[in-house]
């Protein structure tokens, strides 16, 4: 692994900008004054931060509020209802309504499905009959992990369906304190290979306070695989490049491989523009060097990247700089669902009509996935018979093992966009049934 290199400026540190920002972005970039509104009305409901590379070196300022970096990272009108944005403006404009404001904020909070596909109800593993904090047990082989010091971003997308984790509700968010109760879980049960540190982005935390979550799973032989999920080479690449400490972090990252674990970073990268710049592909090339594995992922959004040639151009990019193409997901059903949804037909239309530009190396990706309460759920195609036109559908990973790798059909639908927006076949197997319709 080669060390810092002085192509890139050492003095530039991280620094947020939040709601109470607004006026400073908007007399450095020009931000109209309709959208300072919308930004101040709507980051009461979600969370919004972004920071200066976003700002300077990713958004076109020319393009507002079209630009599909813009709408990723601030808040847009009608992400949420019109007779919400009604409330809120009213109520926002007179400081007397300050506790029916925050009542207001919490219920349509709670009316935008903080925590779904089960994450509450159904992930939350135990240990001697008490709930884990920070941690949920979905697929057999792997277990999430959020610690507590990591559940921040860089930036914080405007889709994200983690969106519960930012807002300052203790009840909504997970967070571990320590990882603890993690590694005693992990010895009860031999059979979790896998552990994805997630957030949140754990690569806001310092190199110490990473080690400290990480290095206690080394002890652990059942665990081969370590993940890291995190949007940072897009939203500050500087963190692996330039940071105080992002030699100590690839040195971390080392050790992991050294160890003989197989170290995955999970990158997020929404649109091929957070691959042009020099700082995010010298950042890749100084992760690849620790041994470390990166993959790409991200969901398809409405606004953003709902574009096939988008998409290849992407993947393209993404296997220039040696990262995996993983996974196209389709927008999870909570936060301004309805502003970033993609009907699922179209899904498929944009995902088919980006792969047949691929390389054949780049045909690891797969898509449109689902990452739905039964598991992840694949729209692998649609098909004309006799009988109908129908979606084919599969499941990559699920809460039972056994359903894995099963086709099924759903009838066709031009406006579905969620798996519990479909009619399934009369043929699907009771099993699959029964699991899929608990969605």
């Amino acid at each position: 692994m080669s060390l810092l290199t002085l192509e890139f400026p050492t003095t530039e540190r991280f620094k947020a900008f939040g709601p109470r920002h607004i006026d400073e972005i908007a007399s450095r970039y020009g931000l109209p004054a309709h959208l300072q509104e919308t930004v101040r009305m709507i980051s009461q409901v979600l969370p919004f931060r972004v920071n200066e590379y976003v700002l300077s070196s990713l958004i076109d300022w020319t393009n507002i509020p079209n630009d599909p970096i813009f709408q990723l990272v601030f808040p847009q009108p009608g992400m949420l209802s019109i007779e919400d944005e009604k409330r809120l403006s009213v109520l926002s404009g007179d400081p007397a309504n300050k506790l029916q404001l925050r009542e207001t904020v919490q219920d349509i909070r709670s009316r935008l499905n903080p925590h779904p596909s089960g994450q509450k109800e159904l992930n939350v593993p135990r240990l001697d009959g008490v709930e884990l904090a920070g941690m949920q047990h979905k697929y057999r082989e792997t277990v999430l992990y959020f610690p507590g010091q990591g559940q921040t971003c860089h930036a914080y997308c405007t889709y994200c369906f983690r969106w519960a984790q930012f807002v300052g509700d203790a009840d909504l968010k997970f967070a571990a304190p320590d990882p603890g109760q993690l590694v005693e879980y992990l010895k009860a049960h031999p059979q979790v290979t896998d552990v994805l540190v997630t957030g949140g982005d754990p690569m806001v935390m310092s190199t110490e306070r990473l080690r400290s979550h990480l290095e206690p799973l080394l002890a652990i032989d059942s665990v081969r695989t370590i993940r890291i999920g995190t949007k940072s080479v897009a939203y500050w690449p500087q963190r692996f490049v330039t940071d105080q400490d992002a030699d100590e972090v690839l040195w971390l990252f080392e050790k992991i491989v050294d160890s003989g674990r197989n170290l995955a970073v999970m990158g997020h990268f929404s649109h091929p523009r957070e691959l042009e710049t020099d700082i995010a592909r010298r950042a890749l090339q100084r992760i690849r060097s620790t041994g470390a594995l990166v993959y790409g992922q991200a969901p398809l959004i409405g606004r953003v990247n709902d574009d096939a040639d988008a998409w290849a151009e992407l993947w393209r990019r993404e296997l220039g700089a040696g990262v995996v193409p993983y996974y196209m997901f389709v927008e999870r059903d909570t936060g301004p669902h309805e502003y970033f949804k993609v009907p699922l037909a179209q899904a498929v239309g944009i995902f088919q009509a980006a792969y047949r530009q691929l390389p054949g190396l780049a045909r690891t990706v797969r898509g449109p996935v689902m990452s739905a309460k039964p598991g992840k759920v694949a729209v692998d195609g649609i098909e004309d018979t006799p009988q109908g036109k129908f979606f084919q559908l599969r499941l990559l990973q699920a809460r039972d093992p056994e359903l894995v790798g099963r086709p099924f059909r759903a009838h066709f639908s031009e406006t579905a966009s969620w798996v519990d927006e479909l009619v399934l076949a009369d043929t699907t197997p009771a099993d699959i049934r029964a699991a899929v319709q608990g969605t």
